[in-house]
C-alpha cells in the first residue's frame, strides 16, 4: 500500500529562475524505509519540507502530494502533524524547553492529550529504548546525540505512521550516530513504521534501507533497491554518484572479475565473508602501505596545563589539557560531543580564556591590546557557518573580506574562490538562504580569500555531500602543501583518516591520544573507518581507506573469484 505518492511535483523559491523540485514523481509504501541522497542543493531537504505541509517553504508549487490517498491540503491539520513525523538536522533548532520530560511531552500538551496517556506512552517508549537517566537531565547538560534521541522521542510520542529525518546524523560523533541509525532501525523493523530519511553520511545507510532515490538538480536519477543502484551507478561509471556508493560495495565490484549484483556486500559482516572467500591471502611485508610520520618542527599552536570551565559550578570542560600543534601539520581533533572539541578550537582563538594554563600562537602567548593584529594569520571556520556572515548576500561578504585584505582585483579573487568551490551560483544569495552544504562552502569560500598561515575549522564536512567533501579535500591538501597549518574537529572519521597527517583524540577534557591516523584508527571496534573494520582479522593487512585497499590490489596480478 503507497502511504505517499508525488506526481510531477515542482517547486520554485521566489526571486529565483531555477527550480529546486522538477517534475518529480515517486512512490513510498508503507513500511518502507526509504534513503535520500544527492548533491547540496538538489531539492532534498525541499522535498522533505514539501512532504510536512506545516513547514513548507514559501514559493511556487505544482503537482501533487497524496498522503494516504489524500491530497496534504485536505487531511486536518491536527491529523498532519500527529502522523508526519519531521526530525531536523540541527538538534537546538527543534528544542524549546529545558526540562527534559516536559520537552519530550510539549507536542502532546498542545494537542490536548490527558496526562494518563501522556504517562502512559513516556512510560512505554523510554523504557522500551532504555532512555530513563535522559528524564533526569536538563536539555542543556545533554551531549547532541542525546538531543538528537530527545527529539526524535518527541516525535515517536505522537505515534506518527510516516517519519521524515533531515541529516539527523551530521552533527553526532560516530558512536551518537550509530545509536540514532540502530534506533530508527528498530523503529521500522518492530513497528513497521515508514521512514524517509535525507543523510550525506552513507557507510552504513544503504545496508538499513529499503531503497534508495539518488536526486540531481531536482530530479530523481537513480531510484531501486539499495544493491540495484549501486550496480547501475557503478556500471554506468557515473562519476556523479560513484562517491556515494559505500566503501566495501565499490571495493567488491573494482576486485572482483565477474561481479554479482546479488551479492554486493553492503555492511562489515558481508565485506568479511566476501574477502574470507577469496583464494589468497596478503601479508604487511607483501604491501608498502604509507605509515605517515609525526610533524616535528617550530610549534604553531601551543597549550600547556589548559584548564577551562563555563562555570563554576560546572565541571571542568578542558582539564590539565596540553599540547603541541607544529607549522605545516594536518591535526584533525576527534571525540565523542561534549567532549570539548569546539572549547579547545575557542581557547586557541583566545575566544575562551583558560582559568589556568598558557597558550600560545606562532610563538606568542595572546597580548591584550595586540590580540587583533595576532590573529590576522589564523581564520576559523565555526561549526554554524551562518555565524560567519554579516553581510547580506555572499559576493557582499567576500567583498568586505577583500577590502580588508586590499586585493588588486577583488572581483576575480572573488570569482576564482566562488568557481573553486563550484557556488558561483550563489553569488547573490542571501546566506540565510542556502542549504546547509552550500553555506559550508560559502563561509569556506570567505575564509580562503584571508590568505591565513593557520586554519581552526569546526566540522567542515557536515552538511557535505561526497562531490563537496572531496572538493573540500582537494582545497585543503593544496592549502597544506602550501604550509599552512590545518587544525581540524571533526566526526568524520573517513575524512580524518584519510586526510590528516597528525590525528588525536579528546576525551573527558583531555587528550588521551594522539598519533598518525593509521596508529589511531587501527585495531578500533567502532572509532575508525568501515574499512578497516572490513579488513580486520582478514586474507589482507588491515587498511584505513579505499584507496589503500586498492593500492593492494596492485600486490597481486589476479584476485580470484
Amino acid at each position: 500500500m503507497e502511504i505517499l505518492t508525488i506526481t510531477d511535483l515542482s517547486f520554485q523559491y521566489p526571486d529565483t529562475e531555477k527550480y529546486a523540485i522538477q517534475q518529480l514523481s515517486t512512490s513510498v509504501h508503507s513500511g518502507e524505509f526509504v534513503l535520500i541522497c544527492g548533491p547540496s542543493g538538489c531539492g532534498k531537504s525541499t522535498l522533505l519540507r514539501l512532504i510536512k505541509k506545516e513547514l513548507a517553504p514559501f514559493g511556487k508549487q505544482t503537482g501533487n502530494i497524496l498522503y494516504a490517498g489524500k491530497s496534504l491540503h485536505e487531511w486536518e491539520e491536527r491529523v498532519a502533524i500527529e502522523e508526519i513525523g519531521f526530525v531536523f538536522q540541527d538538534p537546538e533548532n527543534q528544542l524549546i524547553l529545558d526540562d527534559v520530560l516536559q520537552e519530550m511531552v510539549f507536542g502532546m500538551e498542545n494537542l490536548g492529550y490527558s496526562n494518563l496517556e501522556m504517562r502512559k506512552r513516556v512510560a512505554e517508549l523510554v523504557h522500551t529504548f532504555g532512555y530513563e537517566p535522559l528524564l533526569q537531565k536538563k536539555v542543556s547538560e545533554l551531549s547532541g546525540g542525546q538531543k538528537q534521541i530527545l527529539n526524535l522521542l518527541s516525535v515517536l510520542l505522537l505515534k506518527p505512521k510516516i517519519l521524515l529525518l533531515d541529516e539527523p546524523t551530521s552533527q553526532l560523533d560516530p558512536i551518537a550516530a550509530k545509536d540514532l541509525l540502530l534506533m530508527l532501525e528498530r523503529i521500522n523493523k518492530e513497528l513497521g513504521m515508514t521512514i524517509v530519511l535525507v543523510e550525506h553520511r552513507l557507510e552504513e545507510l544503504f545496508d538499513l534501507a529499503d531503497r534508495v532515490l539518488m536526486m540531481d538538480q531536482g530530479r530523481i536519477a537513480y531510484q531501486g533497491n539499495p544493491r540495484e543502484v549501486i550496480d547501475a551507478v557503478y556500471n554506468q561509471g557515473d562519476n556523479r554518484f560513484l562517491l556515494y556508493l559505500p566503501s566495501v560495495s565499490r571495493f567488491y565490484l573494482e576486485v572482483e572479475d565477474y561481479p554479482v549484483k546479488e551479492n554486493i556486500p553492503l555492511n562489515v559482516k558481508q565485506g568479511k565473508t566476501w574477502l574470507s572467500s577469496l583464494s589468497f591471502r596478503l601479508t604487511p611485508e607483501d604491501c608498502f602501505l604509507e605509515e605517515g610520520k609525526l610533524k616535528n618542527g617550530q610549534p604553531a599552536i601551543e597549550l600547556k596545563e589548559v584548564f577551562f570551565q563555563f562555570a563554576k559550578d560546572l565541571p571542568m570542560t578542558l582539564r590539565d589539557l596540553s599540547l603541541t600543534i607544529h607549522k605545516g601539520d594536518f591535526y584533525a581533533i576527534v571525540g565523542g560531543n561534549g567532549s570539548g572539541k569546539t572549547t579547545l578550537l575557542r581557547v586557541c582563538l583566545n575566544l575562551l580564556k583558560p582559568g589556568r594554563g598558557k597558550v600560545k600562537v606562532l610563538g606568542q602567548k595572546y597580548q591584550k591590546k595586540k590580540v587583533m593584529e595576532q590573529l590576522e594569520k589564523v581564520s576559523y571556520l565555526p561549526q554554524n557557518p551562518i555565524t560567519f556572515f554579516i553581510q547580506d548576500t555572499i559576493e557582499k561578504e567576500m567583498l568586505y573580506i577583500a577590502k580588508k585584505q586590499s586585493f588588486r582585483y577583488p572581483e576575480s579573487e572573488i570569482t576564482e574562490r566562488l568557481q573553486q568551490l563550484g557556488i558561483e551560483h550563489l553569488r547573490n544569495r542571501h546566506p540565510s538562504d542556502c542549504s546547509g552544504g552550500e553555506l559550508q562552502k560559502a563561509a569556506l569560500a570567505c575564509m580562503l580569500m584571508e590568505q591565513p598561515e593557520i586554519i581552526l575549522i569546526d566540522e567542515p564536512t557536515k552538511g557535505l555531500d561526497p562531490i563537496s567533501k572531496h572538493q573540500l579535500a582537494t582545497i585543503l591538501k593544496g592549502l597544506h602543501e602550501k604550509g599552512i597549518t590545518i587544525v581540524m574537529v571533526t566526526h568524520d572519521l573517513e575524512f580524518a583518516a584519510q586526510h590528516a597527517t597528525t590525528c588525536a583524540m579528546l576525551f573527558q577534557g583531555q587528550i588521551t591520544a594522539e598519533a598518525t591516523p593509521r596508529e589511531l584508527f587501527k585495531g578500533n571496534y567502532f572509532y575508525t573507518t568501515v574499512m578497516n573494520r572490513v579488513t580486520q582479522n582478514s586474507t589482507v593487512p588491515e587498511v584505513l581507506t579505499l584507496e589503500e585497499a586498492m593500492a593492494l590490489c596492485k600486490n597481486v596480478a589476479h584476485f580470484p573469484s
